[in-house]
């Protein structure tokens, strides 16, 4: 299983990738650290609601600590997440009480790629020093997935030791 080259993103995040762009992905995970962010870019033209595709991206620059590149791709896939599940295009509008009928957080999917897109954008904000951002984005996790099925309680621990830390 190998979400970097898209065969289990595609499964778990929906939806179908073209050919060339899974050629790109393929490409990416066999190519030298320095030409993975263009191949992957490249991919995410060629094929924008492919989701797997933005899973790859903010993953590449977040592990390399580029977090405005990660931050950049993950708002774009949580954007066209939200266009296919259906979902208000400020995650701030999509509360318990106005996620449309048959919108399915814990399912395969849009939705499930928005909710996780979510998670990774509270990351990206703590690893970029900003805690606040980081906690208002778990706590409006907390709120849509109330068993933690995404283990955002993860970050939710590195949050409040990093803030204890600070006095803050």
């Amino acid at each position: 299983m190998n979400l970097f080259t898209g065969e289990a993103a595609d499964a778990f995040f929906g939806g179908d990738m073209p050919e060339s762009a899974r050629r790109l992905l393929h490409q990416a995970a066999r190519s030298a650290r320095g030409e993975v962010g263009a191949l992957l870019w490249t991919a995410q033209a060629i094929a924008p609601k492919a989701l797997g595709i933005y899973y790859a991206l903010y993953k590449h620059h977040a592990g390399l600590r580029e977090f405005e590149q990660a931050e950049r791709a993950a708002l774009r896939g949580l954007s066209e997440a939200a266009k296919q599940a259906g979902l208000d295009e400020d995650w701030r509008q999509v509360t318990p009480e106005r996620v449309p009928d048959g919108v399915n957080f814990r399912g395969s999917g849009a939705a499930r790629f928005w909710l996780f897109t979510l998670k990774a954008l509270a990351f990206i904000a703590l690893r970029s020093g900003r805690p606040e951002d980081a906690r208002e984005l778990l706590a409006h996790i907390a709120a849509l997935d109330d068993q933690a099925h995404l283990g955002s309680e993860v970050i939710a621990t590195l949050l409040a030791s990093i803030t204890s830390g600070s006095g803050g």
